[in-house]
């Protein structure tokens, strides 16, 4: 098919009818909708950044408001025969920036009373002595059973705009649990309800107001709500997979292999059964198939505000945490915790970091990374902990990848010391061998490479192997707590490098071996090339 003749990739759009209008490609989610709205429900979901939230919160608008006059040809055309009805929508995202609490006040009172007035709630400022949430409340009293419909997008944005601050995190959560106080208690009025965001914090009243609010953000019946599955991904965008086979000179089945690696692997699913791509970065690779399998995330979805607040008062587990297996109870996952408890691995699995990979029992699942892209991103975030009193540029971490494929083994190792001696040692100490290959993984994979760590051998496993375009590195590492120690174990770690030959196999790039001990009097590497 002509490119000019393919419906446009949905690519950056959340406006449910002008993306039909368009006539751009729509994967056909409306049956799991219909299911979600048929009858009077309140609704809860969390999901990461990037992954069509706002899309789907839209296409709830657009059903309630106008009917199925958007949905020609989708599944729901033939299931919905409601009426129609007033629909408020509420993006709390733009109630980030203010900087005090009553600003902040004012500005929720202003989104308030903008999207409520169209249904005839009128704010009296002459009347100073009755709340604005008061009037509010007062308001609500006077309407009908199931007579509109409200949906709230980004609930939690103002909120995690400040986990660096838990006393104006604490303000601002009582100034919104006013309001969801008031919507509980005339809960009544409302035909459906519907709150996506990325958290779930308690104390805001919602979820401790609503004894029958529905979460279904790790349902198995809606884990696929949101994302694209392989099979939607070939029945979707056929033409556009066809593009991307031609311009990298790869099979179909190449082609998917990759992109599994890359964006698929995101489960929202208790059970662990079903996963899903993310949208946002298999939507731009499909745009431009030429520039291959970028991270789209880290740049988007990846620095989600939530996350990097919460950095700013806290910090990641040590690197030698990377990769290792995670359990965690579903309930952790999907109890709302107050801003003392917040769960860092819960954090990370609701910005989309980690996910779930198996259900371990009746109460657990494990978690780890969804994909490569993810995993770099990760590995970014580490780097930038890491060095975070540093600018990656003067310390050269982008810069990595160039140097091990063009400099000398000397020259490499001293730029590892040199970023070694940029970390802050008290926070992130080198502890143990373990300790060594951890820190090294993270700089280099912040540095966009993804070494092989234990990489299995015929006689053994080497402790970490990184290829670049014209060659391969195999590093052995040891840990001398003292300096007198260091000569004896560079020997041990390239007698072992020689006798379990590691990194002898078929590649045709030139092999560096390397030993690695870590002086930890010195703190510093001291190598042998093997």
């Amino acid at each position: 098919m002509r490119e000019d003749q393919r419906q446009p990739l949905p690519l950056g759009r959340s406006d449910f009818a002008a993306l039909r209008q368009s006539e751009a490609l729509y994967i056909d989610k409306t049956e799991l909708i219909f299911d979600l709205c048929r009858e009077p429900r309140k609704i809860f979901m969390s999901r990461p950044r990037r992954f069509g939230k706002s899309l789907l919160v839209s296409t709830f608008k657009s059903l309630f408001e106008d009917g199925v006059r958007d949905f020609p040809g989708l599944a729901i055309e033939g299931l919905w025969n409601d009426r129609i009805y007033p629909v408020v929508r509420l993006d709390f995202s733009g109630l980030k920036s203010q900087l005090t609490i009553n600003e902040f006040r004012e500005a929720l009172n202003s989104l308030i009373l903008s999207a409520f007035s169209p249904l005839g709630f009128h704010y009296d400022a002459n009347n100073p002595s009755i709340l604005f949430i008061d009037q509010f409340k007062a308001w609500l009293n006077t309407q009908k059973t199931n007579s509109f419909v409200l949906l709230i997008d980004e609930y939690d944005a103002p909120l995690t705009d400040h986990l660096d601050d838990s006393e104006f995190f604490d303000r601002v959560r009582n100034v919104m649990g006013e309001f969801y106080a008031a919507i509980k208690q005339y809960e009544g009025v409302l035909r459906f309800f519907f709150m996506t965001g990325i958290t779930r914090f308690s104390n805001t009243s919602i979820f401790s107001a609503f004894n029958n609010l529905d979460d279904i953000s790790f349902d198995p019946d809606y884990g696929t709500l949101l994302g694209i599955t392989e099979e939607e991904l070939e029945s979707y965008f056929d033409d556009y997979l066809k593009d991307a086979e031609a311009a990298l000179s790869l099979s179909r089945v190449e082609l998917l292999k990759e992109l599994r690696s890359h964006y698929d692997g995101f489960s929202f699913d208790s059970e662990a059964e079903t996963h899903v791509f993310c949208p946002w970065s298999v939507l731009n690779f499909l745009n431009k198939p030429k520039r291959g399998f970028q991270n789209y995330w880290y740049g988007s979805g990846g620095q989600a505000s939530v996350l990097l607040n919460y950095l700013k008062g806290h910090e990641l587990s040590s690197p030698d945490a990377f990769n290792k297996p995670l359990s965690i109870t579903m309930d952790e996952l999907e109890s709302s915790r107050s801003y003392q408890d917040i769960s860092l691995n819960a954090l990370l699995m609701q910005a989309g970091y980690l996910t779930i990979k198996s259900k371990l029992n009746m109460a657990e699942v494990e978690l780890g990374y969804p994909n490569k892209e993810v995993e770099l991103s990760m590995a970014r975030l580490y780097a930038d902990e890491l060095l975070r009193n540093v600018n990656r540029l003067d310390i050269g971490i982008s810069t990595l990848a160039r140097m091990l494929d063009m400099e000398s083994a000397e020259a490499v190792v001293d730029h590892f010391n040199r970023v070694l001696n940029a970390l802050d040692y008290q926070r992130y100490p080198i502890r143990d061998e373990s300790s060594c290959r951890s820190h090294v993984q993270v700089l280099l994979m912040g540095g966009a490479m993804l070494p092989d760590v234990e990489k299995h051998s015929a006689l053994g496993r080497s402790d970490l192997e990184v290829r670049t375009s014209h060659r391969v590195w195999v590093f052995e590492f040891k840990f001398a707590r003292e300096t007198s120690e260091v000569e004896d174990l560079l020997k041990e770690a390239a007698d072992q490098i020689k006798t379990q030959r590691y990194g002898i196999t078929p590649h045709g790039k030139e092999l560096l071996r390397v030993a690695l001990v870590f002086d930890s009097e010195n703190r510093q590497f001291a190598a042998r090339l093997v």
